[in-house]
C-alpha cells in the first residue's frame, strides 16, 4: 500500500543500464560505512566516488582498513560536478544542514539523491528551520522546492513515488519503527488519534560517529536513560507523516531512551482502540493484510514479542502486536537495527527501488545471532 507523496519526477527520461554508479558522501560515517559495506555485496550497484572533507585525499584503505572495497579509491571533496561525471546515484550521510549545500546541484546535474540526513524530511523549510534551530541559523537555504517535491523515503508505504524521485529524504530510525508499527491501524480509523504515546530505546550508535561525552562507555554502560523528553526533533517527523496518513491532525508523545548497547531499537506505541472488541489477532490480521509481499517486515505471532538482537545487522523490522482489554489500549511492538533498517539498509531500499530493482536486493534479511 501505497501513501503517496508528491514527487520530485525525473526531469531526464532514464533507461535502465547495468551501470548503475553510486557515489557515497561522508562515507567514513556510521550511515556511509554501511551503506559501503552494503553496496559492497550488491551484484547491481557499483560505489565509484567516495565523497569527505576531513578525510579528503586519502584512499580508503588508509582511512578504513577494516573495509575493504573491491576498488581502492580516493576520498575527494564533494563537487557536484565531478560527481555527476562518474555517478547516477548518490548517498548523502551528513550531519544535519550539510547535504543542503549540495544536494540543489547534484539535481541540477541530474544525479539522483539519497539523503540520510533531515534536510529534506520536512515538506515545509519553515518547519525544518524551526526543528533544526541552529543548524538554521548557519545556512541561508533557500530550496523550500525541493523540500515540498522530496519523496519520503519509507519503501513500505511510498514506494510508487520513490520509483520516480531525484530526491528521496529517507526516515530517521525513531520515525522508521515507530511509524511502521501505528501507520497501519491510523490508516484504517482502528484507533483515537489523541492520546497516542511512543516509548522509544535505541543503541549509543544512534548519535553518530562523533565523539559525545553521554556515548561514553564510562557513561553509557550499565545504565538507561531518557533523552528529549519534551521536542525531540522526531516527534514532529513522526506527526507529519501520521497526519498524512490519518487525514486528520497528529499529536502524540515520544520518549526516546538510550541504552548500553551498540545497535537496535525498540519502539512500543500505545493507542486507544476505537473498537474494544478487537483483539489481537484481529489487529495481527490487518498489519499483515497491509504488509502482505513487503519483504523487509515481519508480523510476529501474538504472544511473540521483538527483540533487537533479532534484527541485529538486517533491514528487517519486526512488529507485534497485544491488546489490553483492561484498557482498551493496543500496545504495538517494533524492533529495528537502527544502522540498517533505520539508515543505511532503508538507504539502500529506496535506491533498488529508484533503479527498478527488487526492493530487498542485496539487503540482509537474516540476523546474526546471537
Amino acid at each position: 500500500m501505497d501513501v503517496e507523496s508528491n514527487p520530485l519526477s525525473s526531469s531526464v527520461s532514464r533507461s535502465q543500464t547495468s551501470r548503475n554508479r553510486v557515489a557515497v558522501i561522508g562515507a567514513n560515517g556510521y550511515g556511509g560505512l554501511q551503506t559501503l559495506r552494503l553496496l559492497e555485496s550488491h551484484p547491481e550497484f557499483q560505489v565509484t566516488f567516495l565523497g569527505g572533507n576531513k578525510s579528503a585525499g586519502n584512499n580508503w584503505s588508509e582511512v578504513c582498513p577494516f573495509l575493504h572495497l573491491t576498488e581502492d579509491l580516493r576520498i575527494q571533496t564533494p563537487n557536484p560536478k565531478e560527481i555527476s561525471e562518474c555517478a547516477d546515484f548518490a548517498v548523502l550521510s551528513l550531519p544535519n544542514g550539510v547535504a543542503s549545500k549540495l544536494v540543489p546541484e547534484l539535481i541540477n546535474h541530474n544525479v539522483r539523491v539519497v539523503d540520510l540526513s533531515a534536510d529534506y524530511r520536512y515538506t515545509s523549510l519553515h518547519q525544518w528551520k524551526q526543528v533544526y534551530v541552529q543548524e538554521a541559523l548557519k545556512l541561508n537555504r533557500e530550496d523550500s522546492d525541493l523540500c515540498e517535491s522530496a519523496v519520503y523515503g519509507l519503501p513500505e508505504w511510498n514506494s510508487s513515488s520513490i520509483s520516480k524521485a531525484d530526491l528521496v529524504a529517507v526516515p530517521g530510525c525513531f520515525p522508521t519503527a515507530s511509524l511502521l508499527g501505528l501507520l497501519p491501524f491510523l490508516k484504517q480509523g482502528l484507533v483515537e488519534n489523541d492520546g497516542l504515546i511512543i516509548d522509544a530505546k535505541t543503541g549509543t550508535s544512534g548519535g553518530g560517529r562523533t565523539p559525545k561525552e553521554s556515548m561514553l562507555l564510562s557513561e553509557a554502560s550499565e545504565s538507561i536513560s531518557p533523552y528529549g523528553v519534551l521536542g525531540h526533533r522526531h516527534t514532529s517527523e513522526i506527526e507529519q507523516m501520521a497526519t498524512k496518513v490519518s487525514g486528520q491532525l497528529i499529536n502524540l508523545q515520544f520518549s526516546p531512551h538510550l541504552v548500553p548497547m551498540v545497535r537496535g531499537l525498540l519502539a512500543n506505541v500505545y493507542a486507544r482502540l476505537r473498537d474494544p472488541g478487537l483483539t489481537a489477532e484481529d489487529c495481527k490480521t490487518v498489519l499483515e493484510a497491509i504488509y502482505k509481499g513487503k519483504p523487509c517486515i515481519e508480523v510476529l505471532p501474538v504472544g511473540i514479542y521483538p527483540a533487537t538482537k533479532w534484527t541485529r545487522h538486517t533491514n528487517k523490522a519486526l512488529i507485534s502486536v497485544q491488546v489490553d482489554n483492561r484498557t482498551g489500549r493496543l500496545v504495538i511492538m517494533s524492533a529495528i537495527d537502527n544502522l540498517v533498517k533505520g539508515q543505511a539498509g532503508q538507504g539502500l531500499q529506496c535506491l533498488n527501488i529508484m533503479a527498478g530493482f527488487p526492493e530487498e536486493q542485496g539487503l540482509p534479511l537474516l540476523t546474526y545471532y546471537p
